[in-house]
């Protein structure tokens, strides 16, 4: 073994147990201490433990069996516990916040809020830092999806045109507001589609599947739907769209024709008040 992974995931061996913890092999790093409170039952030298490391208060590496919100090269949306003199310190589920520099700051950060930031290893210290500028840290290699592959979203801002997100931990995405069929936040993790990705390597993502496939999938929550209350839904081809969308976060049109292919099937029966179970 030649060096650890810090602010990441690692397979190390026991090599002695101590009043206070046990001892890992961390190769060139040399012994580091896995707290006695992190010590799973049993565990005793030669095993091996998959742990957590990163830089206790001395900035000497340390191990852990919990398991942060986030690790080196991943965006997230962190909270804010206290700041000082020097920046921000995030909340990332370890004791040890997560440090984001003023220099790192788009604006400056408050306690309580939330931001999204990278998680990057800082070349001057070797310390496990966040930055807000998140621009800096998108892959450059040109994105190879194809027009409808389901992808990992985390939501990043709010647009005139609508949500910029980032897609799969790598590239930046929009979806359109007139994509978007239920309440979105700035840190929601959700599932997305690719609508197009633009010669200039910009992407364009969806909320819903495109085509037949939506419609097939919508068909299926209407019918759980139906079944779940009573046969019925008040709703119907003459419905708001804003109704629709309010009640199964879907566009008129993918209700529509959901309704047209439950009805030409049997399954349902159009109403003057809506639809019911045929």
């Amino acid at each position: 073994m030649n060096s650890i992974k810090l602010g990441d995931y690692n397979r190390l061996a026991v090599v002695k147990e101590v009043d206070f913890g046990l001892y890992l092999d961390g190769g060139d790093e040399g012994e580091i201490l896995l707290p006695k409170r992190y010590v799973p039952e049993g565990a005793k030298p030669g095993d091996e433990l998959d742990v957590f490391i990163y830089l206790d208060q001395d900035e000497r590496p340390v191990a852990t069996t919990e398991h942060p919100l986030c690790k080196v090269g991943d965006f997230a949306c962190l909270e804010v516990a206290w700041v000082n003199e020097y920046g921000a310190f995030l909340k990332w589920g370890l004791m040890k916040d997560l440090f984001c520099p003023f220099r790192e700051q788009k604006m400056r950060m408050s306690i309580g809020n939330s931001y999204i930031v990278h998680v990057h290893i800082d070349e001057d210290s070797y310390r496990v830092m966040a930055s807000a500028k998140v621009e800096r840290y998108f892959s450059e290699e040109p994105p190879a999806y194809r027009v409808g592959q389901e992808v990992d979203l985390l939501v990043w801002q709010k647009t005139e045109m609508g949500f910029k997100v980032i897609i799969d931990n790598k590239y930046p995405g929009l979806v359109y507001d007139d994509q978007v069929f239920r309440p979105l936040r700035t840190g929601n993790r959700v599932k997305g589609y690719i609508s197009c990705v633009r010669p200039d390597g910009k992407i364009d993502v969806s909320l819903q599947r495109n085509g037949r496939r939506q419609t097939l999938d919508f068909a299926g929550v209407l019918l759980k739907y139906l079944r779940e209350n009573g046969g019925r839904c008040d709703l119907g081809d003459k419905s708001d769209a804003e109704d629709i969308k309010l009640r199964f976060q879907v566009s008129k049109k993918v209700f529509k024709k959901a309704v047209g292919d439950l009805y030409r099937k049997r399954i349902i029966k159009i109403t003057d008040s809506g639809i019911e179970l045929a």
